[in-house]
């Protein structure tokens, strides 16, 4: 974290968002939020009275492939569109709505209201996009239909709208944290120990940083705790090399560590007869939610839906199997909740706040039954005296986006006051 805060070589990007204050009860108005992250996108709607939410309009748009992998232009033209029709459909046409975007791809900030696309990830490739301002490029696209009076004002990603949101939840959130498909974390730095900073500062106290600890030890700096599983797993992977912390802890890739021992105990004969289906060979066919219910069973000390998913697989096991099988998955959730919690406590210290209030979101966390518990004992144990609670704040990315535009607008008449 030091190296990359001070812009030395290191895995973890230490992105400045821009964002130096979280919300303060004062947010009054209508705002909008762009959710662009996965095939389906949303616009949302915020009314806001004194920094509470009064009203939240949702509305989802289908993205096809033809858009996902063909010209940037159109990309943003749909969703200038998109953008046009919910304002419409909402008598809102004639109404100066402040946007925030969230834009959850891998971007360099350059500003609250610029984000260079660095790669397209998930189901998107438009290679005109590469390099260009997000921002910059929806605006030009509201500009060209002409018809609302939609203003883009701040760019995040899911992440950074986690902690905005849980910010309203309670104010001693200084730390937002995804759990889910993918990780990632972001904190309250002190804006002094920033180094990247374009454009003028304003004497900010604080900032938010998004760590993008996805890549963490991209460059060998993990490889120590890389198993013979991790490996096999990375090489089947889409990208190999690559966001290394996420492939130990994440929800895309938990599921296929434990396939991938348990083909390796079944080739050792200590597992299913040593004789593996052929979904079993299948990459991907055991999935994360496939591990979370094998915990909840351990849990529950049942062994209902661990035998489903046995069945569900085609393979033949006695209660042996099912006790191994429930060894595996609580070995391989219990790894991911500690080098989560390392990485949480190592923020903890850092802040050095006397009462820390941690947001998270994402399936992982939600629906894992023992995740929780355990990063709740691990940080306790190596952020000792740190006094901090796990807090979920649902809809960073929608919520968080809208928020942020309210900040971006009370900053930006701040400014111009000055």
């Amino acid at each position: 974290m030091e190296r990359g805060i001070h812009e030395q070589p290191s895995s973890l990007q230490m992105e400045n968002t821009y964002i130096p204050e979280l919300p303060d009860g004062t947010e009054e108005g209508m705002f909008l939020a762009l959710d662009l992250g996965g095939t389906n996108f949303r616009v949302i709607l915020l009314e806001l009275s004194n920094g509470a939410l009064i009203r939240e309009k949702v509305k989802h748009y289908h993205i096809g492939e033809e858009l996902r992998l063909g010209c940037g232009e159109r990309l943003f033209d749909f969703l200038a569109e998109c953008v046009s029709d919910f304002v419409r459909s909402h008598d809102l046409t004639g109404i100066r709505l402040p946007l925030g975007f969230t834009f959850s791809f891998p971007m360099i900030q350059k500003g609250l209201d610029v984000g260079i696309l660095v790669t397209w990830t998930k189901s998107f490739n438009c290679p005109s996009v590469v390099g260009r301002d997000a921002v910059q490029m929806l605006r030009e696209a509201i500009n060209r239909r002409g018809d609302t009076h939609v203003e883009v004002l701040a760019v995040l990603n899911d992440t950074t709208g986690t902690l905005i949101q849980g910010a309203v939840l309670d104010r001693r959130t200084v730390i937002g944290l995804i759990l889910g498909t993918g990780s990632n974390a972001c904190y309250m730095e002190r804006a002094d120990r920033v180094q990247h900073w374009e454009g003028q500062r304003h004497g900010e106290k604080q900032v938010i940083i998004d760590i993008e600890w996805g890549a963490f030890g991209d460059n060998g700096v993990l490889d120590f705790i890389k198993t013979d599983y991790d490996r096999k797993v990375d090489d089947n992977s889409l990208i190999t090399n690559s966001f290394t912390f996420e492939k130990y802890i994440s929800g895309k890739y938990l599921g296929e560590i434990v396939r991938v021992i348990l083909v390796k105990l079944v080739e050792d004969c200590v597992l299913f007869g040593g004789t593996a289906s052929d979904m079993l060979l299948t990459s991907g066919a055991f999935t994360t939610s496939f591990v979370s219910l094998v915990e909840q069973d351990t849990v529950d000390d049942s062994c209902d839906s661990t035998s489903e998913i046995f069945d569900k697989l085609g393979l033949s096991y006695d209660p042996d199997d099912i006790t191994i099988v429930k060894y595996v998955c609580e070995t391989v959730s219990n790894r991911a909740a500690l080098l989560v919690s390392i990485c949480t406590a190592t923020l903890l210290e850092r802040l050095d706040c006397p009462d820390t209030t941690i947001a998270v979101d994402g399936s992982l966390y939600k629906y894992h039954p023992r995740l929780k518990s355990w990063m709740n004992k691990y940080i306790r144990l190596l952020a000792p005296g740190k006094k901090f609670r796990l807090l979920l704040a649902e809809d960073g990315s929608g919520k968080g986006a809208g928020l942020v535009a309210a900040i971006a607008l009370r900053l930006k008449q701040r400014f111009s006051d000055t």
